[in-house]
């Protein structure tokens, strides 16, 4: 089986959600599939991790989103059109001819469009005549939609637009794939919300169980961790939450207690928090989560704005951490992992389930987390559903629906000042050229 695995962010390192179910489904692949990846490259640093998939794939091609220009692009057409924001803010011209070089002389027999985003290339020009699988892990315009929410304006109406016109995207993909996938039954009620009767399937997110587990006895200090990346806006808030409005709660009974905001990206409001309180620490990017996980005594996720599972949770508990979250985090997560989990809503019943886990100790800790039965929810047991999927889809044969074009006519294409690569089983290719 051939397959086209189509991703907005390169799945290595697998160091943040998108990247992490990626890595692992392209781990599943390649046991049974001939895997050619196309994916979007944001900076340097990802373009360099291109070679680490040598492994996972046949062919690697990559194409460098122009940041500065799709801001650009995005800002003129964002009171003018109905085309959505992420759409432009993910432009990448330079794919498509990659793409149809690499079909040149073989098509695939099956595509995965990874995200509601990647989906418009699959309903395109020269795979629009191939049948294609959409992961959208977690529904986007429901993302927005929940943001909205909580954002002040101009962001409240940004996200607002956003939501409504992802959706009508999102519609035009679920019904012209010949099948959708979801992390949980939370996502595909979305999907069904879209599209009545849509194809859906839920493939939850694992985890790796042996990298994570600890090494030693459970740590005997008192410190609370919070991992994600930390200029996700979610993640922000969430991470802010913490810091100003719970952990002074916690500090009054726990004078002892440290936290730790651990992630990449930190924003200058993150990064200012231990000027005010010296008892909070923020790493920045770290090569390792694990190390950290293992000295800390307690996990905690007050997301407000959640969507699908949050991984941070699964890797928590797979590292012998309790974790304390919110309502909408549980309400993602697989059944499996609740009971290693405190669910708090308010920030006093929030800070008091964090003391009540410090207090009672190294090893009722271990064990409270150890509650969670995660052998049940391994990557290599969540991901079997999915080469059925594929053989279903692959002998689906060509959509029998027209695939309209997400691109309006008057719309075309700016040219990207910055230059495609590609790889071949881990190499560069010596036709092209790289600045």
């Amino acid at each position: 089986m051939r397959v086209l695995f189509l991703t907005h962010r390169l799945p290595y390192a697998p160091n943040r959600g998108d990247r992490i179910r990626s890595f692992h489904m392209l781990q599943a692949l390649q046991k049974y599939a001939k895997v050619t990846v196309a994916s979007l490259v944001h900076d340097d640093e990802e373009a360099s991790q291109v070679g680490r998939l040598a492994s996972l794939a046949t062919e690697v091609i990559t194409a460098r989103v122009p940041r500065r220009a799709n801001l650009l692009r995005g800002s003129l057409k964002l009171l003018t059109t109905r085309r959505p924001l992420t759409l432009e803010l993910l432009h990448a011209p330079a794919l498509r001819s990659l793409v149809e070089r690499s079909i040149a002389s073989a098509m695939p027999d099956v595509v995965i469009a990874y995200c509601s985003s990647m989906a418009r290339f699959a309903m395109e020009p020269p795979l629009n005549r191939t049948p294609f699988v959409l992961d959208m892990v977690d529904v986007d315009s429901a993302k927005w939609s929940a943001l909205s929410q909580h954002a002040k304006w101009p962001k409240r109406a940004i996200y607002s637009r956003e939501a409504v016109c992802l959706a009508e995207f999102e519609r035009q993909a679920i019904r012209t794939a010949a099948m959708t996938l979801v992390v949980n039954e939370r996502e595909a009620e979305v999907v069904r919300g879209l599209v009545p009767g849509a194809a859906v399937k839920v493939i939850q997110n694992g985890i790796d169980l042996d990298p994570f587990k600890p090494p030693s006895e459970p740590a005997g200090g008192a410190e609370v961790v919070f991992c994600g990346v930390l200029d996700y806006e979610p993640n922000e808030a969430a991470a802010l939450r913490l810091a100003r409005n719970i952990w002074p709660r916690v500090r009054r009974q726990r004078p002892d207690a440290t936290l730790l905001l651990l992630g990449s990206r930190p924003t200058p409001a993150i990064r200012a928090l231990p000027a005010l309180d010296s008892s909070i620490r923020v790493t920045g990017a770290v090569p390792d989560v694990k190390p950290f996980l293992w000295q800390s005594a307690v996990a905690a996720v007050p997301l407000v704005t959640a969507r699908g599972v949050q991984n941070k949770v699964l890797e928590a508990l797979a590292a012998g951490l309790p974790v304390v979250i919110s309502p909408i985090v549980a309400a993602g997560l697989p059944e499996a992992a609740l009971p290693g989990c405190i669910v708090a809503e308010q920030d006093e019943a929030f800070a008091s389930s964090i003391v009540q886990l410090l207090d009672a100790g190294p090893a009722a800790r271990r064990e409270w987390a150890a509650q969670a039965s995660l052998d049940r929810v391994t990557w290599s047991r969540q991901l079997e559903p999915l080469h059925d999927v594929l053989l279903r889809a692959g002998q689906s044969g060509p959509p029998s629906l027209p695939r309209p074009t997400p691109r309006r006519p008057t719309e075309s294409p700016t040219p990207s000042s910055e230059s495609p690569t590609q790889f071949i089983q881990g190499r560069p290719a010596a036709d092209l050229v790289r600045r």
